[in-house]
């Protein structure tokens, strides 16, 4: 059985002021998205999953999914506030979502096979799905055996601004023993640092840090409502708590349910976490499709 790519698109990118999932930045139109899924495609990936808000799918089934006809199954679900476990009642002031992990549990009814999570706004690199492809079909039938692709920080820096990542504590047997969030990381007077408490200080040189980009078999699905209703339960009157992955996968960890092996990625990042990365990643598509890593056109 092929493994699925679940694509969190339910964001709307606010530094960058729009719909950036849907921005084309390929040679032909593509958006980010169109890249990631191509890319699935040729690692061996077998259905996409996407998540995203009901009040864009009209946009959403126009200009992505309808290049997809023909090229691999398709599902979309939808990730909005009120979408929670009976018993719970939100503030009613509440707008925004439950976040990625909640975003995450949207594809409970949809996929049965072992699923990759990632961004839909940022550029993995083909390399990146065929490591997370080749470990999701060793873990086929089997439970609490994850992965997360582990990029290197210099690999994933804007030159528009610190940027946010997942620094992630590895074994030295390759697995993750926890993933903390880190903000402000930037390349400052040859010095990368990051920002804590509102103070510059060192982050480590050639880290390993996570883009969101997972491994997981259908029992995480199980393990994040028991977790969630937990989560509701501490923190489901506040206006703007999140249900993070990292915060799931810490406490599955921390309690021996489940291992995380970080497979390693050469890959480098880009995206646009700020409209003035658009640009240098217009040009990065450009100048990888004149390489010939891709086609003129995708799909």
């Amino acid at each position: 059985m092929k493994p699925t790519l679940f694509i969190l698109a339910a964001g709307m990118g606010s530094r960058y002021g729009g719909l950036k999932q849907l921005d084309g930045v390929g040679p032909a139109g593509e958006t980010i998205m169109d890249y990631s899924v191509f890319d699935a495609l040729r690692a061996g990936f077998g259905k996409i999953v996407f998540v995203i808000r009901k009040d864009f799918e009209e946009e959403f089934r126009e200009k992505v999914l309808k290049k997809y006809e023909g090229h691999v199954p398709v599902e979309v679900v939808y990730q909005s506030v009120d979408k929670i476990p009976e018993g719970f009642e939100i503030d009613p002031e509440r707008t925004k979502p439950w976040g990625t992990n909640h975003a995450v549990l949207m594809g409970k009814d949809v996929i049965k096979e072992p699923f990759a999570v990632i961004n839909a706004d940022d550029y993995y690199g083909p390399e990146s799905f065929k490591v997370l492809a080749d470990f999701l079909g060793s873990v086929e039938g089997k439970k609490g055996e994850y992965c997360l692709v582990g990029f290197n920080i210099e690999n994933t820096l804007s030159e528009n601004g610190g940027v946010s990542r997942g620094l992630c504590h590895v074994s030295p047997e390759g697995y993750l023993t926890d993933v903390k969030e880190c903000h402000g990381i930037e390349r400052k007077d040859g010095r990368l640092i990051q920002v804590v408490d509102g103070k510059e200080v060192d982050f480590p040189e050639g880290a390993a840090v996570s883009m969101n980009m997972w491994g997981f078999t259908p029992d995480y699905f199980d393990y994040s409502e028991k977790s969630f209703r937990d989560f509701l339960r501490d923190n489901g009157r506040e206006l703007k708590s999140e249900f993070y992955i990292p915060s799931v996968v810490n406490e599955m960890i921390e309690k021996g349910l489940a291992t995380l092996k970080v497979e390693k990625t050469p890959s480098r990042w880009f995206g646009v976490t700020y409209a003035a990365d658009r640009p240098a990643t217009v040009a990065q598509f450009r100048r990888l499709t004149e390489e010939g890593l891709y086609p003129e056109k995708l799909f």
